[in-house]
């Protein structure tokens, strides 16, 4: 709807036939995209499991080979065809998790898919054509791309193929297309090795046992106890062939059988010395001898792959155990993790590299071992993380099967590498908010704590200078007075700012050396009234080992803070004792007290409890005690008073009983 003067402009302007035309694809996607959303619905409410194809969704079977990317190309052109065209590549799995695929060629396919618009499905089954068909029906598929199997000519012996079972299953809602590619007829690859499974001396034995142990059986046989029935020689020979299947698995037990059953008939079976069976039943019975070695054998072998399986699929999910309760508990550093990598892999060096963008250089997040690989073309296993990341490992090639589990790892590498960067990030921002706290602190105490004493020092030295009053002598002793409490009261202040930002840098470097407590103690009581401290400090305590200087600083720090909030009146206790290998000062008021949890609080800079105007200070005091306690190696901490108020508990250790003997140099040499 436009104006009468703007409709000209909006004919030649915009409703042009290639605007109107994209309006129009863009309202047919929509519609599309609502009626199939209908249609799912209504086929879900009543159990419809037909096809009804409102629009082309084509399902790309894929196998974990290299053919792969080819057949999702093909599926994109088919889905380009038709309006709302949508492509679903999956990948069908067994169920025992041990298919031998390139966990980098699946991730290579499922970027390839994605870019293309197209999702990625991973599917558990054993029958894989039935699984493939019934996730293409349940995703109401209109079409299936397969490629052309990789099977030699020879292995179609063995059943017509996944593709071949899809077309003659699919029936008449499902379209399958067969695309050639140049993997075509080359194989599969070999299987796992069965020595791999078995341990390669059980191989060898087995070998030695099926064949040579006929051999030797026969000659024992025919010369040391001859005689003894066909019956009980069959006996004998299967045991060999039992032991072979034992030792080494299907093809020793196999080449047992086979040797066993020609020994037997040609020397053992009536007419001897040749290949002819007279009696029929001894055909029955070399016939069945051949039949139980073959199943035995069999049997065998199969118990040895599910073993193996078994022991795999432990020792997976003891490491995926491993790496969940790293992911729940947070603990593990990248180092950690890739060390634990090297570990369980046997490899040389293992490297975490990524980049920024497609074309930028690799550079290492972290690595362990010597000469970890540069790029990831240089290592010998490679797993991507993503677009921009991927684990390198050094010193051999692993199995498809331990890149399942290497997978794994990558992940949760990528994972702790950005957890760091965020933990350093967030600490980076708390050493900032705790800057920016300390410097709003610092300007109110500028310009209040700091303010309030010069402005009675400014106030008596005018009221000093002024002509036009008489001041008597008592006056002049006041004004006085005031100026000097002042004064005394910003070197108090300033001292302990000068302190804080000492500890806060770390520049505080003790000179420890034997003290006596009774010595420094009575010296850090000098900033408070003589009568507002009851002293009690033994004189059969231990020598402790400390600074003096920051010592005494700690002592009046506290003294100052528990004279200040006691009632008046009441005196404050300091007593000492000694505990183990540390003296603990103790310093007892009769203050309001501080409740459990804002006794730690009270110890950081600028806080003092309710933001108590008492007094003077700008809550630096406690702090500066505690980080002179802790640059001593004792402590500092809160208690509460039985009875009310609250108790400093500061514990210093004591002197070794033997120390070679030091300058006594003077305590202001620590600052």
């Amino acid at each position: 709807i436009y104006q009468p003067d703007k409709v000209d402009a909006a004919l030649s302007n915009y409703f042009r036939p290639g605007n109107l035309t994209a309006l129009r694809e863009l309202a047919l996607l929509w519609v599309a995209d609502r009626v199939d959303a209908y249609l799912n619905a209504y086929r879900s409410e009543h159990r419809v499991s037909r096809i009804w194809g409102s629009r082309e969704r084509i399902v790309v079977g894929l196998t974990g080979g290299p053919e792969g990317r080819t057949l999702i190309r093909r599926a994109a052109r088919l889905a380009e065809k038709g309006a709302g065209g949508e492509v679903l590549a999956v990948y069908i799995s067994r169920s025992d998790g041990l298919t031998a695929v390139s966990p980098k060629e699946l991730a290579v396919q499922r970027t390839l898919v994605e870019d293309l618009g197209g999702t990625f499905h991973h599917v558990v089954g054993d029958d894989i054509p039935a699984a493939l068909l019934d996730f293409a029906r349940g995703v109401n598929a209109t079409q299936i791309v397969l490629g052309v199997s990789r099977r030699r000519s020879w292995q179609y012996v063995l059943g017509p193929g996944v593709g071949a079972t899809v077309a003659v299953e699919s029936g008449p809602d499902l379209d399958v297309h067969l695309i050639t590619h140049d993997e075509a007829g080359k194989g599969r690859g070999l299987p796992v090795a069965r020595g791999a499974r078995l341990g390669r001396s059980r191989v060898i034995w087995g070998w030695a046992v099926g064949v040579l142990g006929p051999a030797v059986l026969t000659w024992l046989l025919t010369s040391a106890v001859p005689d003894v029935g066909l019956a009980n020689d069959m006996l004998l020979f299967l045991t060999l062939t039992v032991a072979a299947a034992l030792l080494g698995g299907l093809f020793p037990a196999l080449a047992s059988a086979v040797v066993g059953s020609l020994l037997l008939n040609w020397y053992f079976t009536p007419p001897v010395h040749t290949l002819t069976i007279a009696d029929p039943k001894n055909i029955v019975a070399i016939a069945i001898f051949v039949g139980v070695a073959v199943s035995v054998a069999s049997v065998v072998d199969l118990a040895a792959r599910r073993t193996h399986q078994a022991a795999r699929l432990r020792a997976e999910s003891e490491i995926l155990s491993f790496l969940a309760g790293n992911v729940l508990r947070g603990e593990t550093t990248l180092e950690a993790l890739l060390e634990r990598v090297r570990e369980t892999f046997g490899m040389e060096s293992v490297a975490l590299l990524e980049r920024i963008g497609e074309t930028g250089p690799w550079t290492c997040a972290g690595s362990v071992g010597p000469q970890p690989a540069e790029v990831p073309e240089d290592a010998d296993v490679d797993v991507p993380v993503g677009d921009h990341m991927a684990l390198s490992l050094r010193g051999r090639v692993l199995p498809a099967a331990d890149r399942r589990v290497l997978a794994a790892f990558a992940a949760q590498a990528a994972v702790v590498l950005d957890r760091q960067r965020l933990q350093r990030e967030a600490d980076r921002a708390k050493e900032l908010a705790e800057g920016n706290r300390i410097r709003t602190a610092l300007l109110a105490a500028v310009s209040h704590d700091l303010r309030t004493p010069l402005a009675g020092i400014k106030a008596a030295v005018t009221s000093l200078r002024s002509d036009d009053v008489e001041w008597s002598e008592q006056d002049r002793a006041e004004l006085l007075q005031a100026i000097e409490e002042g004064a005394d009261r910003l070197d108090h202040l300033v001292g302990n700012l000068l302190d804080m930002s000492r500890l806060q840098t770390g520049t505080v470097t003790p000179i420890i050396r034997e003290t006596d407590l009774d010595e420094v103690v009575p010296m850090a009581l000098g900033g408070v009234p003589e009568d507002s401290v009851d002293l009690d400090i033994p004189e059969t305590l231990p020598m402790v080992w400390v600074d003096r200087g920051l010592l005494e600083r700690a002592v009046a720090n506290v003294v100052e803070n528990a004279v200040k909030y006691s009632p008046p009146g009441e005196r404050v206790l300091v007593s000492a004792s000694a505990l183990a290998d540390r003296v603990e000062l103790r310093v007892v008021d009769r203050g309001p007290g501080v409740p459990d949890e804002a006794k730690n609080r009270i110890f950081e800079p600028f806080q003092r409890y309710g933001d108590s105007p008492r007094g003077v200070g700008v809550g630096l005091g406690l702090a500066v005690a505690r980080g002179f306690a802790e640059a001593m190696g004792g402590t500092l901490h809160a208690e509460d008073t039985p009875g009310g108020g609250l108790t400093m508990v500061l514990a210093v250790p004591t002197a070794p009983a033997r120390r070679p003997e030091q300058p006594d140099l003077p305590a202001t040499a620590a600052h």
